[in-house]
Formats: C-alpha cells, sequence, structure tokens
C-alpha cells in the first residue's frame, strides 16, 4: 500500500480518511485536488504534505503553461504556493518543500523547462523520503534497543508509512527494532478526535504483524504506569530551534506523564521537519481545526450542533520533556537551544 505515487502526470493519494475500511486512491490532475486532499487530511502527516505538495507545484506549472501567459508565470506559481502552504499552517514539511520547489523554478528558463525541472525536483524529494525513513528507523533503532531487551512502547496519532513516503518516522523505528526482535508490545493511543492512532497505526501494525495493543487516549497514564512501558516514541511536525516540538494534540499530556514516571520520550522526525528560525515552541502556529470534528465522528453525532468546541491540532512539547529527538543525521540527546543548532552545524 502506497501512500502516493506519481504515474503519467496524476498524482494518486491514498484517502487515509477511508481507512482502514476501504482502499481508495484519489486522482489529482489539479493542484486544487492537492490543496483539497491536504486540508482534509486525506493525505496527512509532515513527511507525506510536503511530498504531496512538491508533486502539487508539478501541476500548478502545468496549468500555468496553459495559460500562454510566459510573463506571468513565476508570478502564478508563487500565489499557488502560497494558497498550498496555507493549507496546513503548522507541519513545516509543506513550507520546507514549496520552498525548495520554487527555488527550482526560480533557476530560469522557459515555463516549460521550468515544468519538467520541478518534476524531477518533486520526484527527488519523493525518494529523498524513502532513504531518509530507513536512515532514522537505524539511528532510532539503534538508540533505543541498546540493551538488548524487548521493549513495550506507546505511540501517539500515526508517524507510519502512511504519514511519509516510506516506512514511517517514529513507527519506522518501531519496524526496525521489531525487524531485530527487540519489540515486546506498542500500545498506540486513539488518538482523538479523528482516531489516526486507532484507524492507521493499529492498522499498520498489524499489517505488519507487530504486537499492537490499541487503548483510548485517556488510557495512556495508567498504561504507563502499570504495563511496564519502556519508551514513548513519536513524529513531530514542526521543532523549534531549543527543541520545543509541536506534535499531534495529545503528546504534550503525554509528556507530562512521561516525566511524572520517569519514561523516557523520543521524537523521531527527518531535518526537514526542524525549523530553525524560530527560538521555542510558543512561535509555531497551532491549526485550529473544524469544530464539527468534535462534536461527531463520520457522520454520527456525540454532542448537540450548537455545542461550542475547542479544536486545536496539535501541542508542544518542552524540550526539557524529550529525551532525545532521532532524525536521519543522527541523535540529539537532550535538546536544547545550544544542542539543537550546534547538530545542525556539523
Amino acid at each position: 500500500m502506497e501512500t502516493l505515487r506519481w504515474e503519467k502526470g496524476t498524482l494518486y493519494l491514498l484517502d487515509q480518511t477511508k481507512l482502514p475500511f476501504e482502499e481508495i486512491y484519489l486522482p489529482c490532475r489539479k493542484w486544487q485536488d492537492v490543496r483539497q486532499a491536504i486540508s482534509v487530511l486525506a493525505v496527512r502527516g509532515a513527511p507525506a504534505i510536503g511530498v504531496a505538495a512538491a508533486y502539487a507545484v508539478v501541476l500548478a506549472a502545468r496549468a500555468c503553461c496553459e495559460k500562454g501567459q510566459d510573463d506571468t508565470f513565476l508570478a502564478d506559481l508563487t500565489a499557488i504556493c502560497k494558497a498550498l502552504d496555507a493549507a496546513r499552517p503548522t507541519a513545516v514539511n509543506l513550507h520546507w518543500a514549496l520552498t525548495r520547489m520554487l527555488a527550482a523554478a526560480g533557476e530560469g528558463g522557459t515555463p516549460q523547462a521550468i515544468t519538467a525541472r520541478l518534476e524531477e525536483k518533486a520526484i527527488a524529494i519523493h525518494q529523498e523520503d524513502l532513504a531518509v525513513n530507513c536512515a532514522m528507523a537505524r539511528f532510532g533503532a539503534d538508540e533505543l534497543g541498546k540493551s538488548g531487551k524487548k521493549l513495550t512502547l506507546l505511540t501517539h496519532c500515526n508517524a507510519g508509512a502512511l504519514a511519509t513516503a516510506g516506512i514511517g518516522t517514529a513507527l519506522g523505528v518501531i519496524r526496525e527494532l521489531h525487524r531485530r526482535g527487540l519489540v515486546s508490545m506498542v500500545y498506540a493511543d486513539e488518538t482523538r478526535p479523528l482516531l489516526q492512532g486507532a484507524r492507521l497505526t493499529a492498522f499498520e501494525l498489524m499489517a505488519d504483524h507487530i504486537p499492537v495493543t490499541l487503548i483510548t487516549d485517556n488510557m495512556a497514564a495508567w498504561t504507563l504506569k502499570t504495563k511496564g512501558v519502556d519508551a514513548i516514541i513519536v513524529g513531530a511536525d514542526r521543532i523549534a530551534a531549543n527543541g520545543d516540538t509541536a506534535n499531534k494534540i495529545g503528546t504534550y499530556g503525554l509528556s507530562l506523564m512521561a516525566r511524572e514516571l520517569a519514561i523516557p520520550l523520543y521524537i523521531a522526525a527527518p531535518a526537514s521537519t526542524f525549523d530553525l528560525s524560530i527560538t521555542d515552541g510558543s512561535q509555531i502556529p497551532i491549526e485550529e481545526r473544524n469544530h464539527d470534528e468534535v462534536r461527531s465522528f463520520r457522520g454520527v453525532a456525540a454532542a448537540l450542533p450548537e455545542t461550542p468546541v475547542f479544536n486545536p491540532a496539535f501541542d508542544v512539547t518542552p524540550h526539557e520533556n524529550i529525551r532525545a529527538i532521532v532524525t536521519e543525521k543522527g541523535i540529539i540527546h537532550r535538546p536544547d537551544a545550544v544542542s539543537v543548532p550546534a547538530f545542525f552545524q556539523h
């Protein structure tokens, strides 16, 4: 099962809103199709969003070519990239991919030549994500598997193959640990309100025959206390220069539980998820989503339609609560305002 594929000028996205019961691919032939898929979480996970956005720029460039207005080509493409960037404000990989695509467009040439170059760049970004996932998995498994004993782990949301173009970030590490015979059990938070843990993470791990037990989010503290959990490992959507990390809502709470119970919390994220332009997590924009996501699920009401709702999609875990950040370039132990920038200066 592929999260996305590029085939004969069309981007096919696995519609994750239909999982785990239906496997449906959305054909995206216009950049607007990709933006809509990103907005409704048909494609989700910071790395996958970045790859999808790169292909959206190719589709946009083709549309701009068809207009036949060469003198406005770059301006039109830049405006479209701005619209794509607004689809998910927290996930920095989206901005990272669009910045790379615009830089490639700015290298000059005819609109047709630029479009061809953009397709090459999007394919390269796609292939890079595959390699990044594998490198991250090895570093993470080396770190968590140092003791050589089988581990009981807990994860939140979905940071797996469905969140990337490859084997995943946090789940990539878990997959590698499992390959080495070092996983006893993975507890997966259901992840309210859209249940990515229940619909996606449990689904992925079961498909790979990795031991998994699904729990509701409000069972996490008791699970950590009573089930011998050795570590928590999750993904990230944006990491500030001091190591403060934005991830799916509920991660901050997990970090407080972990600190109380002396259980290490690990973040697995590619270098593209770091935003060194911001000093700390207070500067990370937090997306607030449609209130009906909380009031109902798949059309079934859980509350009165007029019920007031607060629905932030992400929260920020302070760096003090993070044992280490796993990247494709290595491990950042005890991330802070010194260790994170120093890591990227090597």
